[in-house]
């Protein structure tokens, strides 16, 4: 069966835009309610649990100068993230973060171009990647990895999406919020990240 044959055919229109393509509309596929409640609670909490890291980083400790012999990889935090991804960038970002592998340039081009029709641009983030969660190939951990290991699952959360680690606090709100939600998957996590106003940044 061709692509075209599997690609659902129907026709959106957005204010101030014209019928978009079969490639543009598949952007449309259902995404939950449910979804976007838990996705932007986890946008709220993030965003919050970033902004007391940011201004908790910034304090000078009092303690005497420790050496270490460990080598550890920094990751920058949430305050040196000045700059604005562009559209391209986020899309080609979002799609190695999901699917551990590049977009090619005609896909980057026409989902871009896609995005670009749509008035608001948050309603077309949330769109894409409810899409993209759809989508079989997407790269996700198990429920119950997530459950049995919550630390590790946001370690390599924060390292896949934003680019630096957790700060404690952080890593023990998701903790208790994961043990207490046996419901929550990965995919609602991710969501939530790849929704965030950090992710639009690097």
């Amino acid at each position: 069966m061709s692509g075209d044959n599997q690609r659902k055919q129907f026709s959106v229109r957005f204010e101030g835009s014209s019928s978009l393509s079969p490639e543009c509309a598949d952007l449309r596929r259902d995404h939950s309610p449910k979804r976007m409640r838990v996705a932007r609670f986890l946008i709220f909490t993030t965003f919050a649990w970033g902004f007391v890291a940011f201004f908790t980083g910034c304090k000078k400790d009092n303690l005497p100068d420790q050496y270490e012999v460990n080598t550890v990889e920094l990751y920058p935090g949430i305050g040196a993230k000045d700059k604005l991804k562009t559209q391209e960038q986020y899309v080609s970002i979002l799609y190695t973060n999901l699917f551990q592998q590049a977009l090619s340039g005609n896909r980057l081009v026409e989902i871009s171009d896609c995005l670009e029709s749509i008035g608001d641009k948050e309603l077309g983030r949330e769109v894409l990647i409810s899409n993209f969660m759809n989508d079989a190939s997407v790269v996700l951990p198990s429920d119950s990895s997530m459950q049995a290991h919550p630390d590790a699952f946001m370690r390599a959360t924060y390292e896949r999406f934003f680019v630096r680690n957790p700060s404690e606090a952080e890593l023990t709100w998701f903790r208790n919020f994961i043990q207490a939600h046996p419901q929550l998957t990965p995919e609602l996590v991710y969501f939530g990240f790849a929704i965030s106003n950090e992710y639009l940044f690097y």
